[in-house]
């Protein structure tokens, strides 16, 4: 068999690249745990402070950065503000489904689901590290137009699993209401919640959830007697 000539040097094997994706580096991974870091700051501050009384210098100092240093993770306060609202959309997303598997072992009925539902969105916007959907809710007017409408998917996908189990309620009766406005009746009427809700002074998120459930489900229909046949 026929060799080929390698300018006086024998041929080295190729070496075997690994697979999958490269380690990151220490650096890279410093990297992304500021972005996560920035976000955090950035959610808090917006939603004690808001959007337009925070600065970057606010947020750099918040994570002990030099006031320009943000700007090397996201292109602007905009771009930052948009980071946050994505992100407590995703959370969001993830802890409701994590709720409703765990829910789903005891083969739950309408109600129960609802009750789930309505309990986990409480934890989202009253919970631990709950900064995010109220910024998401009180400063969208600051993301632009093509932010909205991507952070307004996001929103779809997270209602998206209420429907089935309005749809489930209003036909035995117990949602007296169309769906659709129940739906953005509920929605309005449990996100107000962040602007009174005092952890201190009011009741608990399980009190809150009970008094949701009484306010929203209306009573089972008495069932009608059969009637007896003629003999």
């Amino acid at each position: 068999m026929d060799t080929i000539a390698t300018n006086s040097r024998e041929a080295q094997p190729a070496e075997k690249r690994a697979r999958g994706r490269p380690r990151k580096t220490v650096a890279e991974r410093d990297d992304g745990n500021r972005r996560v870091e920035l976000v955090n700051a950035a959610a808090r501050l917006f939603r004690r402070k808001g959007f337009e009384a925070t600065s970057t210098r606010d947020i750099a100092a918040a994570v002990g950065m030099h006031s320009g240093s943000p700007f090397y993770h996201f292109k602007s306060k905009g771009a930052l503000l948009h980071a946050v609202m994505d992100e407590g959309m995703r959370t969001a997303i993830a802890r409701q489904a994590v709720a409703l598997d765990a829910a789903a072992a005891s083969a739950p009925d309408a109600v129960t689901l609802l009750r789930v539902l309505i309990r986990n969105h409480f934890d989202v916007l009253l919970g631990p590290g709950s900064d995010f959907i109220p910024v998401m809710l009180y400063e969208s007017r600051s993301i632009t137009a093509k932010q909205r409408t991507a952070l307004a998917r996001l929103q779809g996908d997270y209602e998206a699993l209420w429907e089935p189990v309005l749809q489930a309620l209003h036909k035995r009766g117990l949602l007296k209401a169309p769906v659709k406005l129940a739906r953005l009746l509920i929605f309005g009427a449990l996100n107000w919640s962040v602007q009174w809700f005092d952890p201190k002074k009011e009741a608990s998120l399980d009190e809150l959830t009970d008094a949701a459930m009484a306010l929203f489900m209306a009573s089972a229909p008495a069932k009608k007697p059969a009637r007896k046949q003629a003999s």
